[in-house]
């Protein structure tokens, strides 16, 4: 089936997206630079594009950068004179992700902070940084519940919050799976169910990335 999926998944770009070298670059340039091969699709990268329009999205937050494939299409929804700040970990990721954006001729738009993303988040609560409109959470996994109070911390009403790789190939069932991807992805659900102040649906996803799926909210 993850053939008839990923050539669906084609069939998806050749109808509805123009050709774009600079994601095709983005992508070409991560895998150079032996990058993990971990990016949204493009059908994935397109629809963030399409929620962060809707949303008319002017400051949104990225937790976990990569090599800024999936930056790219968020920084691009954002409304004029709007700011993306994206987190990452690893520096050579950091390093990539910033030459994938210039390219992109979107430095002005997005700034990239290095560092653990725990850490990062703290400082910018130090610095007193405002809501955003729209926060993607696509990093380590078994940290999962900690992103979301952060994202929680640093939202407003109507701000949209998006976790990608929660359905984990169906693993999330398993309550005695001890991977810790999966554990932590089962406590951003469980926390999610806890928590009041965030309307929230997960949707199951197949695709050339396989089965998975993402968790979109609402913060009240």
């Amino acid at each position: 089936m993850e053939q008839v999926w990923g050539k669906v998944d084609e069939y998806i770009k050749d109808k509805l997206m123009a050709k774009d070298d600079v994601l095709e670059q983005t992508l070409i340039k991560n895998k150079q630079a032996g990058l993990p091969e971990i990016d949204v699709s493009p059908a994935q990268g397109k629809l963030l594009y399409l929620l962060a329009k809707t949303k008319g999205a002017k400051r949104i937050l990225e937790i976990g950068t990569l090599g800024g494939y999936s930056t790219i299409w968020l920084a691009r929804a954002l409304e004029s004179g709007g700011e993306l700040m994206t987190l990452e970990a690893v520096s050579h990721h950091a390093e990539t992700a910033q030459q994938n954006i210039d390219r992109a001729g979107l430095a002005e738009r997005v700034t990239i902070l290095q560092g653990k993303a725990l850490d990062t988040l703290s400082q910018l609560k130090e610095q007193d940084t405002l809501p955003f409109d729209l926060i993607f959470i696509d990093a380590d996994k078994p940290n999962n519940p900690q992103y979301l109070k952060w994202a929680l911390h640093f939202s407003k009403k109507g701000t949209v919050i998006i976790a990608d790789n929660v359905v984990r190939n169906g693993a999330v069932l398993h309550a005695s799976d001890q991977d810790e991807r999966v554990k932590g992805t089962r406590e951003f659900f469980d926390l999610l169910k806890q928590e009041s102040r965030i309307e929230a649906t997960a949707i199951q996803t197949v695709g050339e990335k396989g089965y998975d799926g993402f968790v979109y909210g609402i913060v009240k």
